[in-house]
Order: C-alpha cells, then sequence, then structure tokens
C-alpha cells in the first residue's frame, strides 16, 4: 500500500498555483422564472446555448485548463499506463453475442490494441471470426470516431441490420448487409436513433423505429415525440417503406412522447407492439397477426397498459409471459394466452417471494427466469409443456448477469435454439460467457478468453447495510485490498446511481485494479431509487421522495468514516449521468463530508430538464415542472439550484461530452460557472469536455482509459495521497 500524506496544506497551496493560470470566471446574466410563488434564479442560462461564441470561447478556455492541470499531477500518467496494462492483459473483450440457427455466433469484440468494438461472425464457439463492421475503418475514412449502437441479425444470420454514430452522438444511421457477400443491401437510414429493428421470419422485411424528419424552427422538445415503426423490403428504397405502427397508424391510441416498438414473433403468428413511455419501466403492448403487418395493413389490438404494471415480456407458442408487480412489489410471472389476452385469467408461473424478478426469456426448450436473491443473480426455468414452480440452474459462480430477451433483440435466448447464453461476473471475477443447456448443465464457452487479472487474489469484498436517516437499511459493497488497514487514511471512492430502478449488481473492473493498488477502498451503494429490494424500493427514491436517494448515500458516507475506513479528506463520490442527481445533492447538502466529487455527464439542473430533446422521455421518472408537484420535486433534486455563495465546497471535476444526447452538456458547464463564483475553499472546480464524445456511449478505448486516469488521479491529488501532489 502506498502511504498516504495528510497534507492539506499542500493541496491548498498547489490549487493556488493553478488558479493564477485559470481562465476568467463566466458573465454572470441572471433569468428568473417564476413556479407556484417560488422565484429561481438562473445566472447562466445563455450556457444553454453552446453555439453562442462567447460560451463557446469559455468552455473551450475552461476545458483546456482542466485538461493541462489533470495532466500535471505527478502520477497520472503512470496511472493511465497501469490502467492501460491491466485493461489490455487480456488479448481481446466480448460485448454483445447473439446466436442464431446453423450454429453461428454475431460477436462485438475488441482487441487488446484495438480503440473499437468490432462485429464479427463464426460457425461455431471455436471457429474462425469473419469481420462485418468495424468501426475504425469508417474513422479512418470520416477522420470521426465511429461506433456500433446495435445490430440485429436475420433468424438464418444471412442478414445483418446494424446501427452506426459518430463522435458518441448516439445518431444511429441503420445499415443492412448481406453476411455471405458483406456488401451492404440498399443505402443507409437515417434517423433510426432508437434501434427497435427485427426481421420477419423469413428475412425479407425490416422494422425500425424512425425519428420525425427535423422541420424549421422545430422545439428541441419535438425530437423524439411522434416516431413511427417503418417496414422496409431489404435492399429497396427507404421511399417505400409503410408506417406500421406509432401515433399515425389506425387504431393505435400512443401519446406523442411514447416510443413505438415492433419485433416478429418466431413462429410467424404475431406482431408485438411494444410502446415505451420514456423511461417509464412499466410497458404497453399491442399484438396485430404478423401477415397483416408484413403487408402493410396491420391489425393492431392493445392488450397491456402501463397500469397493468408488466415490466418484461417474452413470447412462445401463442402464450405471453409477463413480468409484473402489480399486487407484487418484487415481481412475479405470469403467463397469458393470446387467443384470450385477460391478465385477470393469466396463470401464475412464479409467485411473488422475498427474491426480485427482474427478467424472463424463452429458449425452444423452456423459459427462463432471472431474479436477484438479496445482490446475487439466481437463473431459474420451466420447461415449456410443463406446470409447477420452475427450477433453479445451479451457476458455478455467485454474482451477476443478465438476460435480453431475442425477441426484438438481444443475446441471452433465440425461441428456435434449446439453452441460452448469460455472461457470469462478480466484485471478484472478471465477466465470462456460458451456455446453460437444455439438459441444466453449464459450460464455459470460452468466447470471452481469460486474462492474467481477470481473478485477482488478495482482494475482499463485504456486503453490510447501513442504516439510513430514517431507519431504511441501505445495501452497501465495499472492496479493497486485504491487507488494508481500518485507521480512516485510505483514499475511498463511494459510488452510486439511484434512478430508473436501476441496480448495482457485482460487477468486475480492472481498471478499479489500479485504485486498489494505490490503497484505495472502492464502495458501491444502492440507495432507494434502485430496485435492489424491488418496486417499493425504487418508489421510495422516486420524484417527490427522491432526498432519500442522497440521505442514504450520505448514511453510507457516515458509516465509512465511522468504521475507519476513511475519514472526510479522505472520501470522494463519483457518479454519472442521472448517478449526477445523487452526488450532487450530497455535495451541496454536506459539503463538509467530501474531499472531491465527480459528476460525469450528470444532470445536474433538473428544473430545466424537460426543455431538451431528452427531457420529455425523462418525465416519468422525475417529474414536470407543469405540475406544482413535480416543479418542488425537480427544484429538490437540482444541484444546481442549490449552490450557495460563500460555501466552502469539495474539489470538483465535471466531466462531459459535447456531443451528449441524453443529458446536454450545458448541465455541466452551468453548474461548473456556478460553483466557481460560489466556493470559498480554495479547491478546484475542473470542467474536462470531450469534443469527440457523447454520454459515454460509444466513446473509444482510449477516451475511456484516459478519463478513468484523469479521474483517478484528480481524487488522489486533492485527497493528499503521496505520489501525486503537483
Amino acid at each position: 500500500m502506498k502511504h498516504l500524506l495528510a497534507c492539506s496544506a499542500l493541496v491548498f497551496a498547489t490549487v493556488a498555483a493553478h488558479a493564477q493560470t485559470a481562465p476568467p470566471p463566466a458573465a454572470v446574466r441572471t433569468v428568473s422564472d417564476t413556479f407556484y410563488g417560488v422565484r429561481v434564479d438562473d445566472p447562466y442560462r445563455y450556457f444553454e446555448n453552446k453555439h453562442n461564441p462567447e460560451v463557446a470561447k469559455w468552455m473551450k478556455a475552461q476545458s483546456d485548463y482542466a485538461f493541462a492541470t489533470l495532466r500535471r499531477i505527478p502520477g497520472r500518467d503512470a496511472l493511465l499506463e497501469e490502467i492501460s496494462r491491466y485493461d489490455s492483459a487480456a488479448s481481446e473483450r466480448v460485448a454483445q453475442i447473439t446466436r442464431v440457427p446453423g450454429d453461428l455466433y454475431f460477436i462485438e469484440r475488441r482487441g487488446a490494441t484495438e480503440n473499437q468494438y468490432k462485429l464479427s461472425l463464426r460457425r461455431g464457439v471455436k471457429g474462425a471470426d469473419r469481420l462485418l463492421v468495424d468501426p475504425e475503418a469508417v474513422e479512418k475514412k470520416t477522420g470521426q470516431p465511429h461506433a456500433i449502437n446495435w445490430y440485429m441479425p436475420s433468424p438464418d444470420g444471412a442478414r445483418l441490420a446494424y446501427g452506426l454514430s459518430a463522435q458518441g452522438s448516439e445518431a444511429a444511421v441503420l445499415h443492412l448487409l448481406d453476411t455471405r457477400t458483406g456488401k451492404p443491401l440498399g443505402r443507409p437510414i437515417t434517423r433510426a436513433e432508437f434501434g427497435g429493428v427485427d426481421w420477419s421470419p423469413e428475412g425479407s422485411h425490416v422494422v425500425v423505429n424512425r425519428l420525425r424528419a427535423p422541420r424549421k424552427g422545430a422545439k428541441a422538445t419535438d425530437k423524439y415525440q411522434h416516431s413511427q415503426v417503418w417496414l422496409l423490403r431489404a435492399g429497396r428504397p427507404v421511399a417505400e417503406a409503410k408506417p406500421v405502427f406509432g401515433t399515425a397508424t389506425k387504431g393505435v391510441d400512443i401519446e406523442p412522447a411514447e416510443i413505438p416498438i415492433v419485433s416478429f414473433t418466431h413462429d410467424g403468428k404475431w406482431a408485438l407492439g411494444m410502446v415505451i413511455n420514456g423511461t417509464q419501466r412499466e410497458l404497453g403492448l399491442f399484438v396485430a397477426p404478423q401477415a397483416g403487418v408484413l403487408a402493410g395493413k396491420p391489425a393492431w389490438k392493445r392488450v397491456l397498459r402501463p397500469s397493468d404494471e408488466v415490466t418484461g415480456i417474452a413470447y412462445f407458442d401463442d402464450t405471453l409471459y409477463l413480468v409484473s408487480h402489480q399486487g407484487a412489489p418484487r415481481s412475479k410471472v405470469l403467463a397469458m394466452r393470446l387467443a384470450t389476452p385477460d391478465l385477470q385469467q393469466a396463470e401464475l408461473v412464479m409467485p411473488p417471494s422475498e427474491r426480485v424478478v427482474v427478467n424472463v426469456v424463452a429458449a425452444a426448450d423452456a423459459l427462463y427466469i432471472e431474479a436477484r436473491d438479496g445482490n446475487i443473480k439466481r437463473l431459474y426455468k420451466r420447461p415449456h409443456g410443463t406446470s409447477g414452480a420452475p427450477v433453479e440452474v445451479r451457476l458455478p459462480l455467485e454474482g451477476s448477469f443478465g438476460l435480453v430477451n431475442d425477441e426484438g433483440g438481444g443475446s441471452a435466448a433465440n425461441p428456435r435454439l434449446p439453452g441460452l447464453l448469460i455472461d457470469l461476473q462478480s466484485w471478484n471475477a472478471a465477466r465470462q460467457v456460458y451456455e446453460v443447456a437444455a439438459d441444466g448443465s453449464v459450460r464455459n464457452t470460452g468466447l470471452q478468453p481469460a486474462g492474467p487479472f481477470d481473478q485477482p487474489a488478495g482482494i475482499v469484498a463485504t456486503e453490510v447495510k447501513v442504516k439510513s436517516h430514517d431507519g431504511a437499511l441501505v445495501p452497501l459493497s465495499i472492496i479493497h485490498r486485504a491487507d488494508v488497514a481500518l485507521d480512516g487514511r485510505n483514499p475511498t471512492i463511494l459510488y452510486g446511481y439511484a434512478s430508473y430502478g436501476s441496480t448495482e449488481e457485482p460487477f468486475y473492473s480492472v481498471s478499479r485494479l489500479a485504485w486498489l493498488d494505490a490503497g484505495g477502498v472502492y464502495a458501491i451503494a444502492n440507495p432507494r431509487g434502485s430496485s435492489v429490494y424491488g418496486e417499493e424500493w425504487y418508489r421510495a427514491g422516486f420524484q417527490a421522495s427522491k432526498p432519500n436517494t442522497w440521505k442514504d448515500f450520505i448514511a453510507c458516507a457516515e458509516y465509512l468514516i465511522a468504521q475507519k475506513y476513511t475519514s472526510p479528506p479522505r472520501l470522494g463520490i463519483l457518479g454519472g449521468s442521472a448517478g449526477g442527481i445523487l452526488v450532487g445533492m450530497a455535495m451541496v447538502e454536506r459539503p463538509d463530508l467530501f474531499a472531491a466529487v465527480i459528476p460525469a455527464v450528470g444532470a445536474l439542473d433538473m428544473v430545466r430538464m424537460e426543455t431538451t430533446a431528452n427531457g420529455v422521455p425523462n418525465i416519468p421518472e422525475f417529474g414536470s415542472v407543469k405540475t406544482e408537484a413535480g416543479f418542488k420535486s425537480l427544484l429538490a433534486m437540482s444541484t444546481y439550484a442549490h449552490i450557495k455563495p460563500g460555501t466552502a465546497y469539495p474539489a470538483v471535476l465535471l466531466t462531459h461530452g459535447v456531443n451528449d444526447p441524453r443529458v446536454d452538456v450545458w448541465n455541466s458547464t452551468k453548474t461548473a460557472a456556478r460553483l466557481m463564483a460560489a466556493s470559498t475553499s480554495g479547491k478546484p472546480v475542473l470542467l474536462r469536455l470531450e469534443y469527440d464524445a457523447g454520454h459515454g456511449i460509444g466513446s473509444t478505448k482510449k477516451q475511456q482509459l484516459e478519463e478513468r486516469a484523469d479521474m483517478l488521479a484528480f481524487f488522489l491529488w486533492q485527497m493528499g495521497v503521496a505520489g501525486y501532489q503537483p
């Protein structure tokens, strides 16, 4: 373990030296809004136009200064080398894998020396790869980094649909490819950002969700409204495509902001029209005879509404299998016959219990169910044509995995094939891809080559429950090397998210090893707002109850201090995207508790969120200023609104991609400007912007590793760790 220095004076002196060359502060031009008698001042509203020359100049100057400051941290370059060494130790890293009949495997993989995931096809688990899609080759032609956003092979694997976007924008363009010849089918199709691609069973037609063409004078909030599902014969001009599902389709009663997606059942009988209300977990569903949809004359019938509280769907043999939390806070599994789609008459396949049911998928042999037991995932199966309770499939590792249904996209199960693929990992073991056979046996496929650092010795992962402000017990996972002393001197990162019901399950990170090597402790919290304990836990950190999320997080921080893992001068907090709410509000509520804070692509000005394109889809999660209750909730969770002049804030590093389509970059720029003007601590507020990136989806390996090195070096600098003091 590296020695630590209690040298806050050195940190402050260093900050003062850097401050001499810091760019000038931004001009204040306050705009005030009044909601339900409450005035909200916004001193940097003009920052919302990132193309304003004055704003663009300030952003560039601040970002250049941040990069220069981070590069001057001693140990930062060595840290990057160590992270890169760990990351490149395995010969390659594998992402999504999709099986199709004929023993074909579509695999996204990135070699140790490669910068982006590529898509290949092989026959058999041990077959030779044939490259299909290479984003790095596209980058060489265009000068812009590109990434594969999603892909879907036809049922026989002869054709491929995939989305490609540039510079982290996620503005996917649909490409169709003949996998036998490698030649494109037709011309690329724009505005396929949501994907939602599927093929007809014989592979002649493809469906895709497509955004409306931008209109002159349209508002930003119009972007994701009235999207439609289009049907296209593969290889034919897009002008021949027909809209088959959406607000423009007869008999489909959905709202403009709802997202329509169509998938075809493998048996050729049905088309499933799924409706997603932005970020809401509960789904709507329509069904129609498949022949009518393929003829461009769909006859849709609604079978589910969000009020039915269904969050997962699988299909097999005229039966819909549903995950529902209606009357079951930890969810249950139901079976509903499509011939008589009455939810009240559905069969109970897996009753509610203490375990949390997460998802269902259908393979040719059985229904498979993913459930969470505490922080451990369990896999259950029920063979088709049988009754009774599903039985557990014993897995070789207690950790986590995820199932994605192949009716509409995914890699775990295919209803044309028995068994399924799962990826297993834990806090101390890297992801490996396993095949679960129809007979219940489980074997490692070897599709993910093992690296020398994938199962490191001497690392401890401890699970505890922390009492929060109101007595709720919050799960906290604490990871460190076995020789760490509980003396309050360990540099510690506390990470959390706590939105959308997303749960932090055991995951492995080779980059985390570099932090542990520095004597660090890494803690992961599951505050309310996650669904670690099901729907009730999620709803207890939702909209009006959102303050529970950061109060739970603060309780976890206080626990780490009380148990002498760390102390305030050694404690940093990290959260990304909606996790920016969590860490930002923890910072403004308890600035004394932390040495450093990193909101990555953080949602920080929630009062203004719904003025953005992606703000409308997020209304179900966070609320709207159009209601008094919604406004009060949004104001309570808005870090930007709670920054107070004359406050000694911790050091802050805000990172963001300028092309972010999910959280507009001004969330970070406005917050940075306000913190710079308000903080009296003398500690740095750095704004690190990537101009060839967005929300992180599609970022290159180089971008990811450099950002991780900058984050860890920033924490170690601000925590006074020897070897990282300029």
